[in-house]
């Protein structure tokens, strides 16, 4: 059962809840975060809400809840959707008042929902996705994990309608990261990945992902790198919290090699972390 939960009460996810004047509504004025639930349990909930936590920091909004009561109604939205597979939804805006563009003195909002995890295609997480490089015109604070997505949006939208499944941004020659995810890439041996800049988000299956390639014995290596080292990839991959490890087949028109050796190791070590 999908639920939700707004101002205090669980209610119905189609249920009309946001006023006219609401921020983030009005603005984008807000933070959010996406938590996966396997078998019941939530996954990496506390590296979430700490970046929750950060990301609010950032833009000076106080959270309403304290995090330990977060993680609570959390645990309580997933027991009454009595589903097991689920992705939690939280977000927090700066609250409802008259359209100004300076802080209101209001109540923060909170907002949850509970729904159905987004179910993994598994040819692709086999044979890999195909991602087209994309000029990146985002803001400069991308490591916030704000309610302003349109860039994002436009982008993905852009790559979907071109035959694509994601959208790699590029900004002064560099790649920086995917639509909606992070990207790695695997040369000689070696795991590159974009350095954890304000450019991108600081994503927890990122460094999930980066601590288990070295428990593997992966030298992995932050650093900037340009289309061509990204086209001249052993394997190549990105990583979200709904997609998990998803390697890449296919960059532009340009064809990676077949062996993935690395990332189904990675792909492997991360599962094994959600089954214990």
């Amino acid at each position: 059962m999908e639920i939700a939960y707004y101002n205090g009460e669980f209610i119905n996810i189609d249920t009309k809840v946001i006023p006219i004047q609401e921020r983030g509504h009005q603005f984008g004025d807000g933070v959010y975060e996406v938590i996966r639930v396997y078998n019941g349990e939530l996954f990496l909930a506390e590296e979430h809400l700490a970046r929750l936590q950060k990301s609010a920091d950032a833009i000076q909004l106080k959270l309403p809840l304290e995090i330990t009561d977060l993680l609570e109604l959390m645990k309580e939205g997933i027991k009454r959707s009595t589903i097991k597979e689920v992705e939690v939804y939280i977000q927090i805006t700066r609250g409802i008042a008259p359209r100004t563009h300076y802080f209101p003195d209001v109540v923060p909002q909170l907002a949850m929902t509970v729904k159905p995890a987004r179910q993994t295609n598994v040819e692709k997480r086999e044979k890999g996705i195909s991602v087209v490089l994309t000029e990146d015109e985002r803001w400069a604070n991308c490591y916030i994990k704000s309610l302003n997505l349109l860039p994002n949006v436009l982008a993905k939208q852009n790559a979907v309608i071109n035959g694509f499944d994601e959208a790699i941004f590029v900004k002064d020659s560099f790649i920086t990261e995917g639509s909606s995810s992070n990207i790695f890439v695997v040369k000689d041996g070696i795991v590159y990945t974009p350095p954890a800049t304000k450019k991108i988000l600081h994503g927890i299956t990122r460094a999930t992902v980066f601590t288990l390639a070295q428990e593997n014995n992966l030298q992995v290596i932050e650093k900037e790198f340009n289309e061509q080292f990204l086209l001249d990839a052993d394997e190549a991959f990105i990583t979200s919290t709904s997609l998990e490890v998803q390697p890449i087949a296919i960059v532009n028109q340009h064809t990676l090699p077949l062996r993935k050796p690395i990332t189904r190791l990675l792909q492997e070590q991360f599962t094994k972390l959600y089954q214990k």
